[in-house]
């Protein structure tokens, strides 16, 4: 009965949000090509409603009237000039006499490229158009021919900004998907590596790149993550953030179980493991699916490092993020109910602190960790050197005025300091980190440390209840595998790890299976 009651409210908490329901669309049949060039060019103009970034050149080749399209800006006049003019040219010299005899000379019998494709339709052209093809059409055929003639700007890959690390490669995930995928390819010389592009999104048709090894991943985990994307019902997809929910479990819970990296050395190194790895054009993020609680405390200097240095690191880690969500909650708890637990010289020193500030010990940590979240903020909106000075003057202006005026404590400054310091340490859990700092606040500030150990004690067991695909979170430390320590807490030398790859589904606990859709 507890269960019916709880699938009820969240059935009416969720219709609460939903839009209303918009009469379902009949699937839009395709306009197939037509035989005559100028029927062509006028279904192409009326369907983008002659937009100016639409080039057109309509010319006659050995007595056929033909028209070379192109999107301004992305396509590169240079590779044009030599893939699609030149033997363009070269063709009234080859006793090129009727459409097909044109078609089969540019097709067959010249090298105008790699990437080279029939089209038959109209929304084929536009794909290839917006994607930076040249699309050539023939009067008298009622197909034509996509060439890759690439030229559009995008940013130089060069290292990214959230994964730095002291050894190993510079190099980070660009935007264009081509040159993501290449970047893996290169480090990656096996012929088991596998891309597989989609489309997703609506409207903006985005192309999406599945990789993964296929001697090393679970077929019935593939089949679902692609089950999975094709089921996504959006319009538009700008960013992998957009994907990143309909790939996440079931239980809510504040952390995800869909990774994400800017470094092409780190994904190889997933994929090779089992994992799949979504690239998305437009993004510099790739997600990792499935991923583990463990892997937000390794980078890939663990790796380059000597071993008993990176067991260092790692138990800082482990120990800074117990730190930041716990520490001011701590604080609180101790301060308002358990004040005896505080040694006496640092109690006299506190209680001193707090005789002359006017809120309550609960109310001034909320206060001063919202106020310290929105500085955070507007120095990371911010250009970067005005952010800069914007941490500048909160640190020092801010911080200083406040203890000063005796609206803060100086203790809790140095709290707060400490919990903002401790929880750059592991910054790809920074979320869910920020907002259970504020809710150990609440808990001790009005139920002590007993509030404090029973929230401690649900965040553990959401963390360890959380299993997607049939792979537990918390795995290899819930369920427990002693083989799989040596890369937990403690990293063991290669020439341990070298001697067997681990994989995802050799775990203990996973029990890989598809998920259906619900009906």
């Amino acid at each position: 009965m507890g269960n019916g009651i709880f699938r009820y409210l969240k059935s009416k908490f969720t219709a609460a949000f939903m839009p209303p329901e918009e009469p379902v669309d009949q699937p839009e049949t395709q306009t197939k090509l037509s035989e005559k060039l100028m029927d062509n060019m006028v279904t192409l103009r009326e369907k983008c409603r002659n937009t100016s970034d639409l080039m057109a050149r309509e010319v006659t080749v050995a007595g056929t009237p033909i028209s070379v399209l192109g999107m301004e800006g992305m396509i590169s006049y240079e590779t044009l000039t030599k893939m699609v003019l030149d033997p363009l040219l070269r063709s009234e010299d080859k006793n090129v006499q009727t459409p097909e005899e044109l078609y089969q000379y540019l097709r067959t019998k010249t090298v105008i490229g790699m990437d080279v494709n029939d089209v038959y339709s109209t929304d084929e052209v536009f794909t290839f158009l917006m994607s930076g093809f040249t699309v050539i059409l023939i009067d008298g055929l009622s197909k034509g021919i996509a060439i890759g003639t690439q030229g559009f700007q995008f940013r130089s890959v060069s290292e990214p900004d959230s994964e730095v690390n002291v050894r190993g490669s510079r190099e980070g995930f660009t935007e264009p998907i081509r040159i993501n995928m290449s970047m893996v390819r290169r480090r990656l010389k096996s012929p088991e590596l596998r891309f597989e592009l989609m489309q997703v999104g609506k409207v903006s048709r985005t192309d999406i790149c599945l990789i993964y090894m296929t001697d090393t991943v679970d077929n019935a985990l593939l089949r679902d993550v692609r089950r999975k994307l094709k089921q996504i019902k959006l319009d538009v997809i700008l960013e992998s953030g957009y994907l990143q929910p309909f790939l996440e479990g079931k239980p809510l819970s504040l952390f995800s179980d869909v990774g994400t990296t800017e470094r092409p050395d780190t994904l190889c190194a997933k994929i090779a493991e089992g994992r799949i790895a979504i690239l998305v054009d437009g993004s510099p993020f790739a997600l990792i699916v499935p991923f583990l609680f463990s892997e937000n405390f390794q980078s890939l200097d663990d790796y380059c490092h000597r071993p008993y240095y990176t067991t260092f690191i790692r138990i800082l880690k482990y120990i800074s993020f117990f730190f930041t969500i716990l520490l001011p909650g701590l604080y609180v708890g101790i301060g308002t109910f358990h004040p005896e637990l505080f040694p006496h010289a640092l109690l006299y020193n506190i209680a001193a602190a707090e005789e002359t500030t006017p809120l309550p010990l609960v109310l001034e940590a909320l206060v001063i960790h919202f106020i310290y979240e929105v500085m955070r903020e507007a120095g990371l909106r911010l250009p970067r050197p005005i952010g800069h000075a914007v941490s500048i003057v909160g640190a020092l202006v801010i911080g200083d005025a406040a203890v000063t005026a005796g609206l803060i404590g100086a203790p809790m400054v140095m709290v707060v300091a400490l919990t903002a310091i401790s929880s750059f340490v592991v910054p790809s859990i920074y979320e869910p980190v920020a907002i259970l700092r504020f809710a150990f606040i609440i808990l001790g500030g009005t139920t002590g440390l007993y509030g404090i150990t029973i929230g401690l004690t649900l965040v553990i067991f959401n963390m360890t209840g959380l299993s997607h695909f049939g792979i537990p979170y918390t795995a290899p430390i819930s369920p427990f595998s002693l083989r799989a320590q040596r890369d937990v807490f403690y990293r063991a030398g290669w020439r341990i790890l070298g001697k067997r790859t681990a994989k995802i589904q050799k775990l203990n606990g996973v029990d890989i299976h598809e998920t259906f859709p619900e009906e």
